[in-house]
């Protein structure tokens, strides 16, 4: 699955993924009010307009970019309607030749972490036939309960074509609480480093691995090091544009191809229209206001990768 990514990248030259993760407050009145008026204001209602607002804005970009990364807790937080509204999300963008990221941090004892697995990546047979889940290309793991919660995963991707993004050093403020802590002598991240190292040697897809990592655009010398940890993972870098990450910072995570990271912007591009740089498009064309955000992302990446 990861050169079916690497394809995509190649051929959109944009190393650009576009985190699907809607807020209600993204989105602009005329697709709330349009949604309330025909599901009421429910978890409906609510699931409608997320449903709504990220067709308007995959519609805008899905010829520029290699994939999306829908962040599924912005879908549970309104019940069934909201997975239903995820689920739509996903399927719409398979039809438009989008690679998804599911963004699903999900990890837990073996049994249960096969069975997210199975329903995220792969089939289960129900009778006499193989049905799918969510059907995402790859998803995104916690390594927190160690090689119990990720081998499923992993069995899950070889017997599917599928992949993961185990968290390694996250983008957030406080992941350093954990992440950070010395033992014997060296920060946890490097460790769980080195160990997605060796899970992906189970899963090698040409000279990447179907098992690749999380790392935060917001710690480039973290990711500096972690690069050379780990030569045959791809990295998923979040943490671009509104926490703070810049294509300067990104430079340490690509290898001398141009190849091996792949760097998502959420609110950056799906609430472009709302910021100052982007104002002029209006709530009436949020999908051409998200179109010239991922072109600048575009541009900023590039120039930082030709500068190195």
């Amino acid at each position: 699955m990861i050169q079916k990514l690497i394809s995509a990248i190649q051929k959109t030259q944009a190393p650009i993924v576009v985190g699907l993760d809607p807020k209600l407050s993204f989105i602009p009145d005329r697709i709330t009010s349009e949604a309330y008026r025909e599901f009421g204001e429910t978890a409906e209602g609510a699931a409608q307009a997320l449903w709504n607002f990220n067709r308007e804005i995959i519609d805008g970009v899905y010829d520029l970019i290699p994939a999306v990364k829908p962040q599924i807790a912005m879908y549970e937080q309104f019940g069934i309607p909201g997975l239903i509204a995820f689920d739509k999300t996903v399927r719409y963008c398979h039809e438009k030749g989008l690679l998804v990221i599911g963004d699903i941090k999900r990890g837990d004892i073996g049994s249960t972490s096969e069975a997210y697995a199975i329903g995220h990546l792969g089939s289960t047979k129900v009778g006499s036939t193989m049905v799918s889940g969510f059907d995402e290309d790859f998803a995104t793991v916690n390594p927190y309960l160690g090689s119990d919660g990720v081998q499923p995963f992993i069995d899950v991707c070889n017997q599917a074509d599928r992949g993961i993004f185990v968290l390694v050093k996250t983008s957030n403020p406080s992941s350093g609480e954990f992440q950070d802590r010395k033992i014997d002598g060296r920060p946890l991240y490097e460790l769980v480093g080195e160990q997605v190292e060796k899970w992906g040697q189970q899963s090698m897809d040409g000279a990447y691995s179907n098992v690749g990592a999380v790392v935060g655009a917001t710690y480039p010398e973290m990711g500096k090091v972690l690069r050379e940890i780990m030569p045959h993972a791809y990295i998923l870098v979040p943490g671009y544009g509104a926490q703070g990450g810049k294509g300067s910072d990104l430079v340490h995570f690509f290898r001398e191809d141009g190849l091996g990271a792949i760097v998502n912007s959420s609110r950056g591009i799906i609430a472009a229209w709302k910021s100052e740089q982007y104002s002029s498009f209006g709530q009436n064309r949020i999908g051409e206001a998200a179109r010239a955000a991922v072109l600048d992302m575009k541009e900023d990446i590039s120039n930082a990768l030709c500068s190195r």
